[in-house]
């Protein structure tokens, strides 16, 4: 079909589906529309838009080009309006309408989208003449780096942002406004983080920058659950959020840094659905763990996670991205 026009039609779904979560009850059509994957509960790497996006941005920096600074960019765009929608979800509870009905945003978003993606230019498609095959010699490769991403989720999947929300309620019976400010902040930590990621990554490579940065903020989420007090709680999530997505953009940048172009669409896809696959999981282990303590979700996610990362630097520290070759 063409990157564009899929994208295109991604936009389209993702507005039929905001559309049926804002104004029916049905729960058989609410989960047709949550499993098209396109309505996220994530403000970055949001589903099937994901695997295009790291596909095509690369062209904008040209062939064997270091793109980084461009993924540094799109997150940092995309946290700063996702922190935007947090601190407005925050304040739904002085608007007098129905919190359901303002998912209607996804409706205005995905046509807006729908139109912006027209005016992409050609070079986002895959080469002409590009093989079919989804990937060939890079197969060994993006197959493990899917095993570790989808660890990497997996541990992620304890600590999702709904799951932070209840254990401040519930421990601290912190206000939802209160949760949608301090959500709002974190998204511009990240945002800060997301270019000094990338400033990072030119002194001191992509893996290194990913595992060094990654690694403590780990140590600062299992800590969590042990603060004294709710301020104490918010300064180590907030850290946390300083340094956890540092290796987002860098990430992004690595996977399509040590394949094909022409593969580059599969590579992202693959690796996407490694941690989208295993996310989910998360949440299931976590609930008998909480029965426990309420606040184990957030030491087991630390130990997996941090796991990950080791395995992920003792895997690839001598495979360099392509224009570092």
């Amino acid at each position: 079909m063409g990157r564009r026009r899929w994208y295109t039609a991604l936009f389209l779904v993702m507005g039929l589906a905001g559309t049926a979560f804002a104004l029916t009850d049905e729960i058989w059509l609410l989960v047709v529309a949550a499993l098209t994957g396109t309505v996220s509960t994530e403000v970055v790497e949001s589903g099937p838009f994901t695997s295009l996006e790291q596909a095509m941005l690369p062209s904008a920096a040209g062939v064997d080009r270091d793109p980084t600074r461009l993924f540094g960019t799109y997150n940092t765009v995309a946290t700063l309006a996702g922190s935007l929608g947090a601190l407005a979800a925050g304040l739904t509870a002085v608007l007098d309408v129905a919190p359901q009905r303002l998912l209607l945003v996804y409706a205005f978003v995905a046509v807006a989208g729908a139109i912006v993606t027209h005016g992409l230019s050609p070079a986002v498609e895959a080469a002409p003449g590009a093989t079919r095959a989804p990937l060939t010699r890079s197969k060994g490769v993006v197959r493990r780096l899917s095993g570790l991403f989808a660890l990497d989720s997996f541990g992620g999947g304890f600590v999702t942002q709904a799951f932070i929300a209840y254990w401040f309620t519930e421990t601290y019976g912190t206000s939802p406004e209160v949760l949608g400010a301090a959500f709002f902040l974190a998204g511009i930590l990240q945002a800060l983080s997301f270019q000094i990621a990338v400033r990072l990554a030119g002194r001191v490579g992509l893996l290194n920058t990913m595992v060094l940065t990654h690694l403590p903020s780990n140590v600062l989420l299992a800590l969590i659950p042990l603060a004294p007090t709710e301020a104490a709680a918010f300064v180590l999530l907030f850290s946390r959020f300083a340094l956890s997505q540092m290796d987002v953009p860098t990430r992004q940048a690595y996977v399509v840094g040590v394949v094909d172009a022409e593969e580059r669409t599969a590579a992202a896809a693959y690796t996407n659905t490694a941690r989208y696959a295993t996310r989910p999981l998360g949440p299931l282990v976590a609930a008998p763990i909480m029965q426990v303590s309420l606040g184990a979700p957030f030491v087991v996610a630390g130990v997996v996670k941090s796991a990950y990362d080791i395995a992920l630097y003792a895997a690839f520290r001598r495979r360099p991205p392509h224009w570092t070759e």
